[in-house]
């Protein structure tokens, strides 16, 4: 893609980030699960919002999967088991901008069928 066509694809992403964010927010017993994709993998990040404490976090590298439907099925198994662990069993989505569709909404489903409440 042409690089004017990748910032303004930046710049909308960030936009509508920005606009999800001022509505959001998480506390220590509901805390805001924040996503991030790159083209090779996902982080997620569960996020205390009043302290600005990460409570748990995760990376796809680590754990050897890839930023597809089969990779976000698998990291979210095993941060909903981080999170259990650490006694959180609900939790709003940040979706950080990405559009709810693929990659993003496999995620949210799998912590669903993992029993995090969202």
């Amino acid at each position: 893609m042409r690089a004017n066509v990748l910032k303004r694809k930046l710049t909308l992403r960030i936009k509508r980030k920005k606009r999800i964010r001022a509505k959001i927010s998480g506390c220590e017993n509901f805390p805001r699960i924040s996503v991030f994709k790159s083209n090779r993998t996902l982080y997620i990040q569960a996020i205390d919002d009043v302290k600005a404490v990460t409570l748990a976090a995760i990376d796809g590298r680590k754990i050897g999967v890839k930023a597809n439907k089969e990779g976000a099925k698998k990291i979210a198994a095993e941060f909903a088991k981080t999170l259990k662990a650490k006694n959180i069993e609900q939790a709003i989505f940040d979706r950080n901008g990405y559009i709810y569709h693929g990659v993003i909404a496999a995620l949210a489903e799998s912590l669903r069928e993992n029993g995090i409440r969202l």
